[in-house]
């Protein structure tokens, strides 16, 4: 996110809808109603603003959807994809009054604008997680080490017993017909321990919002982050005798690339993300990221909400249609059950600003809407990571997702404190993230899939909090040593702020 793991910082700080507002130089406007809007004709709708993506939320029915569409071409919109399934419409327009219009309409529940920054101007290109190379020392070294039962650089994974995983695949690498969406940056399914495991036909690239299925339009590009590509490894790279070994190897990946070039993730590709993976057999969606422009999005500001809840209908109706979503709690060392949060960070696709902000009435999403498991990271040492959030209440489980090597140094022969993983053309590299702990609790699930075939999403969360190894809270909490506490962990041992229900457990997820 900025992202998960790839968090890059954002900043919010004008009253919540006056930044949007004074950027895009919104004027004061009238209330329409649907019936002037239906004799309104369109040349006489402003199209001079800033061509700007948004998404409309509609009362469910389909007579109800077809009117909108009507008001919304009537007021200057021009309809890119309609999820009618949800009631979520996605809209570009030049109209600077488009979102205050359309919400006016009967039948509209909200409406928003996705970004601060016209369609062609994102120009930020930092996903700002903590990576290191793979050196060839270190993979000779990994070789030299590994056992008949481990691939090479296996070695060099010690996240994989951290939560038991290397014992789990002595029983089982995962079923076939389970089925991981990476919703990402993209991943590159031509990297050796991706390929035998890459299902292109439940792949696609949904960043304009509609899905793409042109082969290979699920990859990251020549100069896009190998951020999802990194994450897949994590779930489902093969156990082939060579690079990594995933935490289900046997397991399918697909890719679903929500990410612009520049390196946001909008509403509308999340939406599309999300809606994808409901209609195309995944079982489990990772989601390592955050929805930009708003680190926070708020309910009270009414763009801010229209995005909001597009992405809570799409990742219900994910659940609903079979799907577990996960996703990272973020990297911004955030108490997220905490009364109030400074966001220095949104929006991050125009100018940030400071802003003040109740983490119940804002929310870092997907990560906290209803229903999404939230993880937060933990490190070599079995502590909470350093840059992790946190939150009695809000993280759910804890998983691996690396630290500084001197705060948390691995045993030997494992010699980095991050999570080694895939990286693009054929390549290895150390990352560090709450998004690289998101895909530990998703190939976990991925093995609770595989052993509990027909039990429901509500049932695999429910035996992934159940079979989580207790921790208990680590206060104080100094983790870099300077005589200072960093954050304080509330809870008790079965249910704490920094993990959760616990660390995650592959072995027990294979055990029927």
């Amino acid at each position: 996110m900025a992202h998960l793991g790839s968090r890059r910082g954002r900043v919010l700080a004008l009253p919540a809808g006056l930044a949007l507002t004074a950027s895009l130089g919104f004027l004061p406007t009238g209330a329409a109603s649907a019936a002037e809007l239906s004799d309104l004709p369109t040349a006489a709708v402003a199209t001079n603003g800033p061509k700007l993506s948004y998404v409309v939320n509609v009362d469910h029915g389909r007579w109800t959807a077809a009117s909108v569409k009507k008001a919304i071409a009537a007021a200057g919109g021009e309809v890119v994809v309609a999820y009618d399934q949800i009631g979520v419409i996605v809209v570009h327009s030049q109209n600077p009054q488009f979102a205050q219009t359309i919400r006016q309409v009967r039948g509209v529940v909200s409406a928003g604008a996705t970004r601060t920054a016209p369609l062609s101007a994102a120009t930020d290109t930092s996903v700002g997680e903590d990576a290191q190379a793979l050196t060839a020392a270190e993979a000779r070294a990994a070789e030299a080490a590994a056992t008949g039962e481990q691939d090479a650089l296996e070695p060099l994974q010690w996240d994989l017993p951290a939560i038991k995983a290397d014992k789990a695949h002595q029983k089982t690498l995962g079923s076939k017909r389970v089925t991981v969406g990476v919703i990402d940056t993209g991943v590159d399914d031509t990297h050796p321990d991706l390929a035998p495991n890459f299902d292109a036909a439940a792949s696609a690239n949904c960043v304009s919002g509609k899905p793409d299925t042109t082969p290979g339009s699920w990859r990251p590009g020549p100069k896009e982050s190998d951020h999802g590509t990194h994450v897949a490894g994590t779930i489902g790279a093969a156990k082939n005798g060579t690079g990594i070994t995933g935490v289900a190897p046997g397991v399918k990946l697909a890719g679903i690339k929500v990410s612009t070039p520049e390196g946001f993730f909008y509403t509308e590709a999340v939406v599309c993300g999300f809606v994808w993976a409901a209609e195309n057999g995944i079982d489990i969606t990772n989601n390592s990221y955050y929805t930009d422009p708003w680190m926070f999005a708020c309910k009270n500001d009414e763009d801010q909400k229209a995005l909001l809840e597009a992405v809570t209908r799409a990742t219900r109706y994910a659940e609903k249609k079979g799907t577990v979503n996960v996703a990272a709690a973020g990297n911004s060392k955030f108490d997220l059950a905490a009364d109030s949060i400074l966001d220095k960070s949104s929006p991050n696709d125009s100018t940030e600003v400071d802003r003040v902000i109740d983490p119940k009435i804002c929310l870092d999403y997907p990560a906290m809407l209803p229903g999404v498991v939230t993880v937060s990271a933990t490190g070599a040492k079995d502590l909470k990571a350093s840059y992790s959030n946190y939150g009695l209440g809000v993280i759910d489980v804890a998983a691996p997702g690396g630290d500084r090597t001197e705060y948390q140094t691995p045993d030997a022969p494992a010699v980095n404190g991050r999570i080694l993983s895939t990286t693009v053309n054929g390549g290895f590299s150390y990352k560090a993230g709450t998004s690289m702990a998101a895909p530990h609790a998703a190939g976990v699930l991925a093995l609770l899939k595989s052993t509990h075939p027909h039990a429901s999403p509500a049932a695999l969360k429910a035996l992934l909090y159940a079979q989580a190894d207790d921790r208990a809270c680590t206060n104080p909490y100094d983790i870099n040593g300077d005589g200072t506490v960093d954050a304080v962990c509330e809870g008790d041992e079965n249910k704490n702020g920094f993990y959760g229900a616990g660390l995650v457990d592959a072995l027990d997820a294979v055990r029927k």
